[in-house]
C-alpha cells in the first residue's frame, strides 16, 4: 500500500497573512469584481424559474410515509422543492410538517431529503450534525490539474469581516472572527476521475495526499484567456460547512466551472456558464424510523450528458 505524505499548501511570493494579534485573516481571496453582477443576474433568474417550477415524478428518487428524497435541478431554490412537494397528492395533507433535512446552494443540483414530521426532521438533523450521513458530490472544474489522484484537504472555515465565507488557516481554528463566530474546521477528500476527458485509473491502495492549509494556495486558476484543464472530481465532504467543496476546489487551484464567486471561469470553450457544475451525487444514512441503512444515487446532471468526456468517464466510475 502506498504511504500517505503530507504538506502545508503554500505558494511562492505570498507572505503569511495571519497577523500577530487581533482577528485571523482569511486565506482565500475576496470575491472577484465580476461576480456581483453575475450573481445578481443568476439570483433574479432563479427567482423567476422557481416561481414556475413544478416537481415531476422523475425528480422524486424515493418516497415513503416519513420522508422524500428529491433530485433538485440547478438554478432552483431549496424552498421551491417544499412548495412543489406540498401540492403533490401524497404530501398535501401534511404540508405544514414538511422540512428540509439538508440544503443545497441555489445552483447546486442533486439529492435533498425532505421529511414529513417534526420527529423525523429532528432525527435527521442530528444525524447530519453527528456526521452520520455520508455524501458524495461530482464537480467539473476548470483549473490546474492536480498531480495527485487523491487529495484530502483540511482547513479553517468562517465568515470574513464583510460576511463572505472564506478559507482560514488550520491553526486559526477556534479563534474569534469579527462577527463573533469562531473559525471552524472543515475537511474534504477528492478523487480525480478525469483530466481533459482522459479517465484516471482507480487504485484503492493509494492513500490521499494530505494538504493542511496554513498559507495561501494556488488561488484562481481560471483567469480569462489562459489554457486550463477540465478536471472531473468526486468530492467526499467530511464536514458540512457552507460552500465547503467550492472553497476547497478554489484553494487547490481547480475552481468549479461556472463558480464565479470562487474563481471559476464564466465562459468555457466559448459558451457562457449559467450555473456552477456541482452535483450532490449520492447520500447514505440510517433510516430514522426503520433503522435500515439506505443509499440513494441521483441521475447524472445535464452538464454530464452534454459533455461526452464526462459521460464516458462516469460510465466507468459509477458505484
Amino acid at each position: 500500500m502506498a504511504s500517505a505524505d503530507s504538506d502545508s499548501s503554500a505558494s511562492g511570493g505570498h507572505e503569511n497573512t495571519k497577523p500577530a494579534g487581533g482577528f485571523p485573516s482569511p486565506i482565500s481571496p475576496p470575491y472577484p469584481a465580476l461576480s456581483k453582477a453575475m450573481e445578481l443576474h443568476r439570483a433574479t433568474s432563479a427567482a423567476a424559474r422557481s416561481g414556475t417550477f413544478a416537481l415531476s415524478s422523475k425528480d422524486i428518487i424515493f418516497e415513503d410515509d416519513w420522508l422524500v428524497v428529491v433530485n433538485k435541478p440547478s438554478g432552483i431554490y431549496c424552498e421551491t422543492m417544499l412548495s412543489s412537494l406540498s401540492s403533490s397528492s401524497r404530501t398535501s395533507t401534511i404540508q405544514s410538517n414538511l422540512h428540509l433535512a439538508n440544503r443545497l446552494d441555489r445552483d447546486t443540483s442533486g439529492l435533498m431529503i425532505v421529511t414529513k414530521s417534526n420527529n423525523v426532521a429532528a432525527e435527521l438533523v442530528k444525524a447530519f450534525t453527528d456526521h452520520k450521513i455520508k455524501k458524495t458530490y461530482l464537480a467539473f472544474c476548470a483549473g490546474r490539474a492536480p498531480i495527485h489522484d487523491k487529495i484530502r484537504i483540511s482547513s479553517g472555515h468562517g465568515r470574513s469581516k464583510f460576511g463572505a465565507w472564506r478559507v482560514y488557516s488550520a491553526s486559526d481554528i477556534g479563534r474569534v472572527l469579527p462577527g463573533g463566530s469562531l473559525v471552524k474546521s472543515m475537511a474534504t477528500s477528492f478523487e480525480v476521475l478525469s483530466v481533459n476527458g482522459k479517465a484516471k485509473l482507480r487504485d484503492p491502495d493509494i492513500e490521499p495526499r494530505s494538504v493542511v492549509v496554513e498559507e495561501r494556495g494556488h488561488g484562481c486558476a481560471g483567469t480569462e484567456g489562459e489554457e486550463v484543464d477540465g478536471v472531473l472530481v468526486r468530492a467526499y465532504p467530511e464536514s458540512g460547512r457552507t460552500h465547503q467543496i467550492r472553497l476547497h476546489c478554489q484553494h487547490l487551484g481547480f475552481p468549479i466551472r461556472g463558480d464565479v464567486k470562487y474563481g471559476g471561469v464564466h465562459v468555457w470553450k466559448g459558451v457562457d456558464c449559467h450555473f456552477h457544475d456541482l452535483h450532490a451525487e449520492s447520500i447514505s444514512f440510517e433510516h430514522p424510523v426503520t433503522g435500515a441503512r439506505v443509499f440513494f444515487h441521483a441521475p447524472s446532471p445535464p452538464w454530464v450528458s452534454t459533455d461526452d468526456a464526462c459521460f464516458t468517464t462516469l460510465e466507468q466510475f459509477l458505484y
